[in-house]
């Protein structure tokens, strides 16, 4: 197993590049089921989490992006089926994506098991052209809006253990057209590889450090990481601090308000003054809820990611 991962991450960082095409989250430690459909009924429950991002207050036409997902173990935690929702808007253009996933689970050993899933998607995007004011008078590149239906897959692959998970994705693998003129393409999909890894280590018996990060690779454009380091004590409370390298910093706070159901809030800046002098910042809020069957009552073993 040890070669495999080493494989998958040489593998990923010969791919450069990163270009933001799907939606940015400071939470993406909650947000994995879109990044990686392997990831689809791993937590033995029936788990609900909405994120909210407002980015770069302040500044015009800037992304307000939410991201729901709902996924479900199946046949006794063999497989697992998700269903993922993301809203995605930046200046004049906006995106729904409506996602399926599945995955199935194969136990290793008491403690680790790999996953590999796909995603079925649909792509609404939208582009109001008509918003944006121009230098030039009647140009003709921005004289039509445009309305399209995109279909689209994705595959991922997850291993987990009770304190570890890595996995390696690509959300959409289809490169469609998103927008153009006749005979030209101003503007399309790009394939994005995504490697996340992430570990819980117990400090001591009311402290617990949870380490991870989140790599996002594209063609033509340049690597891009987040990395985070969160504290949690007695079970209930988290704090942490965010980087993401090439652009910004960041803290989470967290709380558990009960053992099924968790809420965070995170704050991050921009570090590069080609954004950051022109916005306040940007913010979100995360929501995760466990539905566990009375029939089965409490999970048997703890849920770390």
């Amino acid at each position: 197993m040890k070669n495999i991962l080493i494989l998958i991450t040489i593998a990923l960082f010969a791919t450069n590049g990163y270009a933001q095409q799907d939606p940015m989250f400071t939470h993406y430690m909650y947000n994995t089921l879109w990044l990686n459909p392997g990831y689809a009924g791993t937590r033995q429950a029936l788990t609900i989490t909405g994120i909210h991002r407002s980015q770069w207050i302040g500044f015009d036409g800037a992304p307000q992006d939410q991201s729901f997902t709902v996924h479900a173990p199946l046949f006794n935690g063999r497989s697992g089926m998700g269903i993922s929702v993301i809203q995605d808007k930046i200046g004049p253009t906006q995106s729904s994506l409506l996602a399926a996933d599945f995955a199935q689970h194969i136990q290793l050993n008491a403690k680790s098991k790999i996953s590999f899933g796909l995603k079925g998607l649909l792509h609404f995007y939208n582009l109001n052209v008509s918003q944006l004011k121009t230098s030039t008078g009647n140009d003709q590149n921005f004289q039509q809006n445009t309305q399209s239906v995109l279909p689209n897959i994705g595959a991922g692959f997850y291993y987990s253990r009770t304190r570890f998970y890595a996995g390696i994705s690509s959300p959409r693998i289809i490169e469609n057209n998103l927008y153009g003129t006749v005979g030209k393409t101003m503007a399309k999909e790009k394939r994005h590889f995504y490697y996340i890894m992430g570990g819980s280590i117990p400090v001591n018996a009311d402290i617990e450090l949870k380490p991870s990060c989140f790599i996002k690779s594209t063609p033509a454009a340049p690597l891009q990481a987040d990395i985070t380091l969160l504290s949690e004590w007695n079970k209930q409370y988290s704090a942490g601090l965010m980087y993401r390298s090439l652009d910004a910093w960041g803290v989470l706070l967290g709380y558990n308000v009960a053992e099924a159901f968790s809420i965070g809030y995170a704050f991050d800046w921009s570090m590069t003054n080609t954004t950051g002098n022109y916005n306040s910042g940007s913010h979100e809020l995360m929501l995760r809820y466990d539905l566990v069957s009375s029939r089965k009552g409490k999970i048997k073993s703890p849920r770390y990611f």
